[in-house]
């Protein structure tokens, strides 16, 4: 068993009571999922379980990298930027706010999420975070999520996110129409 595997394995076993577990990458995504969560948790007063995923950087790539990379830093470089980011969005959401743990676990997002989903209330994520192609609905993470979570799910989708789908919509419309024809 990989050190990995040894880490999600402890994860899906913990059970750690009443949650709303949220996914976090700092995208705009994630701050509509977090917003959702802060809310949804104080209604039911539950706390909130903010989940940063990250990993290593993949040695196959960087020869360079096996000997510079150290994995505590990785850690707390993730925590930092976690807590920075809810410290950001926490004035935005109900008031006073539930209870927010911070969680940071060496992982494939999607994996993390799923595990983290176990004896939650309920996993919230983002729609699409930093990556794949911004015409998609739902992110491979989200849909993972949506697919094998344990708990039921909630994908947000950020305003920034409807604005653009909104955009991209009425340019596929004005070019789909011929010129001079009026819709009706």
């Amino acid at each position: 068993m990989t050190d990995e595997s040894e880490r999600m394995t402890a994860v899906e076993e913990e059970s750690r009571g009443p949650r709303v577990v949220v996914g976090i990458d700092y995208s705009t995504g994630a701050r509509a999922a977090l917003l959702f969560a802060l809310h949804d948790a104080a209604r039911r007063g539950v706390p909130v379980e903010a989940v940063v995923a990250y990993r290593p950087p993949d040695y196959w790539m960087d020869f360079y990298a096996v000997s510079s990379y150290h994995p505590e830093k990785a850690r707390a470089a993730a925590l930092q930027h976690g807590q920075a980011f809810v410290d950001r969005v926490l004035p935005l959401g109900p008031q006073p706010p539930p209870e927010v743990r911070l969680r940071t676990v060496m992982g494939v997002a999607a994996d993390v999420l799923i595990a983290e989903s176990h004896g939650a209330d309920l996993l919230v994520v983002g729609s699409r975070g930093h990556g794949g192609f911004a015409s998609m609905l739902l992110g491979s993470v989200s849909l993972q999520c949506a697919l094998h979570a344990s708990c039921p799910v909630t994908v947000v989708h950020s305003p920034e996110a409807h604005r653009e789908r909104l955009h991209r919509r009425r340019e596929r419309h004005q070019h789909a129409t011929p010129p001079g024809v009026g819709v009706g």
